[in-house]
């Protein structure tokens, strides 16, 4: 069984510790408590498979959150108005909130491919390509050549199955790469 690291992402001492210790029956999972979001995008995103963040800091870092939405589960105490993440209710009971984070996790582990989600550089390219930019201006805006970004392009509509810059377009705006 594949070990999940997960980050709990509140400055909240009560709900990291309520948090952890629903997560302590699960096998093969690894918790670390991050007292704010600035601890997390300091470029340990990518160490954890599962970013469960309060509903404060998810939203107050939206543009980091949306990019890692399929990881990311916000304890909020009511429905979201950012319906991209998946969440769970701070008033459930312990059982309700013990099973759904079980289901959670089973779910990542199912169903986790790293061919389905885009890679930082992926989402660096899609933006730009998003935002009207060429092959050329591209390669000269991330120091990086012409064939490279064409690669990265064609691993995007793959990935994505979109081919169409303004599909892409349309794509990035729904989930947050464009501002």
């Amino acid at each position: 069984m594949e070990k999940v690291n997960i980050a709990i992402v509140t400055s909240d001492t009560l709900s990291y510790l309520g948090v952890k210790k629903l997560l302590e029956d699960i096998p093969a999972v690894t918790v670390c408590h991050i007292a704010d979001a600035a601890g997390l995008i300091d470029g340990n995103a990518d160490r954890f498979d599962v970013i469960v963040a309060d509903a404060a800091v998810c939203m107050s870092h939206l543009q980091f959150f949306l990019p890692r939405r399929s990881k990311t589960l916000v304890i909020s105490d009511k429905p979201l108005v950012q319906p991209a993440f998946d969440f769970i209710n701070r008033t459930d009971s312990a059982q309700q909130l013990s099973e759904k984070l079980i289901d959670y996790i089973d779910k990542l582990r199912t169903t986790a491919s790293p061919q389905s989600e885009l890679s930082q550089r992926e989402i660096e390219v899609l933006t730009l390509v998003a935002s009207g930019k060429i092959n050329k201006e591209i390669a000269d805006a991330l120091q990086i050549s012409i064939n490279t970004v064409l690669t990265h392009r064609k691993n995007i509509s793959a990935k994505l199955g979109i081919k169409s810059v303004s599909g892409l377009s349309v794509y990035a705006m729904m989930n947050g790469y464009l501002k």
